[in-house]
C-alpha cells in the first residue's frame, strides 16, 4: 500500500482540500462512492477504447478521480479491472453464492434447471457489451489476470456441473460435453452477431427468430440428454 511520510495516503491527502462543508456522508460511505464510481468507469473505457484502453490515464480521466486512488483502494489497475470483471460475469459473479447455495443443500439440477440456467446466460451474455469484450479480450490476449478469472468462472462453473451431473450416475450420456458445446455456441455465436453482425449456419441472433431457433435448440439438447440417461437407467433397472 502506498505511503507518505511513513503514514498510509488517505483519499482526503490525494484530492484537493475543499471549502468546509457540512458531512453528510462520512469517510466510509465516501470511499464506498468513489470505489463504485471507480468500477463502472471500467465499463464505460471498454465500450468507449476496447480493453487496449483500460489505461490508468483513461479511467482517472473518465472518472474524473485522481488516479492515486486506484492504488489506494484496489492495490492497481488490476486489482480495479478484476473487481469489475468479478461483479459482470455471469459466472464468477451473479451465479457464484447462488451455486454455492444449491451445493450446500446438495440439490441436484434437474433438466429444466440446467435449461433455465443456460438460457439466462445466453440472454445475459446477449444483451451485456461489456462482458462480450471481455471474453473477446480473453480469447486473444495471454493475460494472468484474464486467466485468473477464467479459472474462477470455471471453478463456479464445475460446481454447477457437479450438480447436473448428479442425475447422469452409470449411464453414457455426457452431460457435461453437451452442455460445454452450448457454452461455446452462446459466446461464438453473440460474438460474431454482435462484433460484426455476420450469422452463423445462416441463422442471425440478432433477430427474433434467429434467436428462438437458437433457445429452441439448446433447451431439445439439454432435456434429450436427461431423457436419454433416465431411459438408461430404467433399462439397466429392468435387467
Amino acid at each position: 500500500m502506498a505511503k507518505k511520510k511513513n503514514k498510509v495516503i488517505e483519499e482526503s491527502e490525494i484530492i484537493p482540500a475543499k471549502k468546509t462543508r457540512k458531512i453528510v456522508a462520512g469517510p466510509i460511505r465516501d470511499k464506498e462512492r468513489t470505489k463504485r464510481r471507480l468500477i463502472a468507469t471500467v465499463g464505460k473505457v471498454l465500450q468507449k477504447y476496447t480493453y487496449a484502453g483500460l489505461t490508468i490515464t483513461n479511467i482517472a480521466k473518465e472518472s474524473g478521480l485522481n488516479p492515486k486512488l486506484i492504488y489506494l483502494y484496489f492495490g492497481n489497475l488490476d486489482g480495479l479491472i478484476e473487481e469489475y470483471i468479478l461483479e459482470k460475469d455471469f459466472w464468477a459473479g451473479k451465479l457464484k453464492t447462488q451455486i454455492t447455495e444449491l451445493a450446500e443443500s446438495s440439490k441436484s439440477l434437474r433438466a429444466k434447471d440446467a435449461n433455465d440456467l443456460f438460457q439466462l446466460q445466453f440472454d445475459s451474455f446477449l444483451k451485456d457489451k461489456s462482458m462480450q469484450r471481455i471474453i473477446h479480450w480473453e480469447m486473444g490476449v495471454k493475460n494472468k489476470l484474464l486467466r485468473k478469472i477464467a479459472d474462477e468462472r470455471e471453478e463456479v462453473g464445475k460446481n454447477a456441473l457437479d450438480l447436473i451431473s448428479t442425475q447422469f450416475k452409470n449411464t453414457d450420456v455426457d452431460i457435461q460435453a453437451t452442455l460445454a458445446i452450448i457454452l461455446g455456441g452462446i459466446y461464438y455465436l453473440t460474438l460474431h452477431a454482435k462484433n460484426n453482425g455476420s450469422t452463423v449456419g445462416g441463422i442471425d441472433i440478432n433477430e427474433d427468430e434467429g434467436r428462438e431457433r437458437i433457445e429452441k435448440t439448446m433447451e431439445r439438447l439439454i432435456f434429450r440428454d436427461f431423457e436419454d440417461a433416465e431411459k438408461k437407467k430404467t433399462s439397466k433397472g429392468k435387467k
